[in-house]
């Protein structure tokens, strides 16, 4: 094979979704891995289904998380075009190559006969009809105008078999091939004959798709038959599922890239998991950097059984990459989900010194943080906790010399106010948790919390810290 290349080629639909990123993914870790190329073509022959600026996003979301194509619409190269619509002209000229080596015919049947048609297991089969039309009739019928489409010529006898490096190979009884439309009335191709098309011109020698298409690339290896080119190699993907029975998709609404992004998750993170989503590397790690993906892809790896998105590993991978920011980067990252919870009077830096590691997504945030500026009586049942043996008596013997500790302090600090925390539970001879566990509740209000007691009082400030003491303690009264 000569040097490789790989295509994405979406449809500009609407937004970017996880199912197409794993695609892009694949087929650039696949031709990085073995010094090919990888290349964008976008599909927008369909003007029913285009969606303005779906395009710009495609652009923003590919290189946004890594996926930097060799070639593309806006990046050029010597394949081009690269916006299947700039190629309409072309693809008529193939169709009649095929229509003059006989495989492919004039179709002139209306909807009222196609709809007449006997449906097998709910579907209807053209019957080559109009493939016995002679040349003389349909020579008549071009030049008084009717309308047409133009059929592949299937072959009704023998099989079709080719292989996949996921799935190894796949036959097909020529039989079940249906005379597929290539060209439609209105002169535009349809899916299945441009994509073939593109790919050859645009020198395609390794496809990725989805496990969708397995039963339709015996179409395709026909017309690449018929031309006499070169098949590609074909590598087939496991379907990313919802659930034990749903399909994840675009159409139901399911998650796509930005959709993540805005619900607080970082775009490497994002791209690590979607990587998980049917393959797996060799030594079975699942934290892996960019260049890790790069390194460790390989198609043997590649799942033959679906995948299911799991929201809740994700999250758990992304509180790992946000552990690992900087403090500025997060503290930068963080900023428009921090501003949300008016914080203007708390230090920005001990805010996010307190939630960084104890946050899975930064959609969190504002949740987490609203006890700073949201101080409500609370039901002081929150004092019960069989584990630390502490409940409202607890909190009202103890309380009240947290209280005194803390005024007596000279530096405001989360040091010196968790010592004179462990100072009190000396005097007292208790564990830690019997002063712990009341000091918090009493400075929050919450029975879960980003940080412990004195974590919170530094925050808070002496003034804010020792009000709210007070009136934990009155209402314990």
């Amino acid at each position: 094979m000569s040097q490789l290349r790989t295509r994405f080629a979406p449809s500009p639909t609407g937004y970017l979704h996880i199912g197409g990123l794993r695609t892009a993914l694949y087929s650039y870790l696949y031709a990085k891995k073995n010094n090919g190329k990888f290349i964008l073509r976008i599909e927008d022959t369909d003007r029913g289904r285009y969606v303005e600026g779906a395009v710009e996003v495609i652009y923003k979301t590919l290189h946004e998380t890594g996926l930097n194509y060799d070639e593309g619409p806006d990046v050029g190269g010597d394949y081009g075009p690269y916006i299947q619509s700039e190629r309409a002209n072309e693809y008529m000229k193939y169709a009649l190559q095929l229509v003059e080596s006989g495989d492919a015919y004039y179709c002139f049947c209306d909807e009222e006969r196609l709809a007449s048609l006997p449906a097998v297991n709910g579907a209807r089969r053209y019957d080559k009809h109009c493939l016995s039309l002679s040349a003389e009739e349909v020579k008549q019928r071009l030049a008084r105008g009717d309308k047409f489409v133009i059929r592949q010529n299937m072959p009704t006898e023998g099989s079709t078999t080719y292989h996949d490096a996921v799935y190894g190979d796949i036959t097909v009884e020529n039989s079940e091939l249906e005379d597929q439309i290539l060209i439609k009335s209105d002169g535009m191709p349809t899916y299945n004959f441009a994509n073939v098309i593109d790919d050859h011109l645009m020198g395609i020698n390794c496809v990725m798709r989805g496990t969708e298409y397995l039963s339709s690339t015996p179409k395709y290896n026909l017309l690449y038959d018929a031309f006499g080119w070169e098949r590609p190699m074909y590598i087939h993907m496991p379907p990313i599922m919802k659930d034990a029975q749903h399909k994840l998709s675009k159409r139901n609404g399911d998650a796509s890239y930005e959709d993540l992004i805005a619900k607080g998750f970082l775009k490497d993170a994002i791209i690590n998991y979607i990587a998980l989503l049917g393959w797996s590397p060799k030594d079975d790690s699942e934290k892996m950097s960019f260049d890790e993906l790069i390194e460790k892809f390989d198609v043997s790896g590649i799942n033959k059984s679906p995948s299911i998105f799991d929201p809740l590993k994700l999250a758990w991978l992304n509180s790992l990459y946000i552990k690992e920011m900087t403090p500025e980067a997060f503290a930068e990252y963080a900023s428009k989900w921090i501003d949300k919870c008016y914080l203007k009077n708390f230090d920005k830096a001990l805010v996010c010194k307190l939630i960084q590691g104890r946050i899975e997504t930064f959609a969190e945030i504002e949740d987490k943080l609203r006890f700073l500026v949201q101080f409500d009586d609370f039901d002081v049942a929150l004092y019960d906790n069989q584990k630390q043996k502490t409940n409202a008596d607890t909190a009202r013997e103890v309380l009240p010399a947290v209280r005194d500790k803390f005024e007596k302090l000279t530096e405001w600090n989360n040091a010196s106010l968790y010592a004179a925390l462990l100072e009190l539970v000396g005097e007292l001879g208790v564990k830690n948790g019997k002063v712990l566990w009341p000091a918090r509740i009493a400075l929050t209000g919450l029975a879960a919390t980003p940080g412990g007691a004195s974590e919170i009082a530094e925050l808070l400030g002496r003034e804010e810290t020792l009000r709210r003491l007070d009136k934990s303690i009155c209402n314990l009264q």
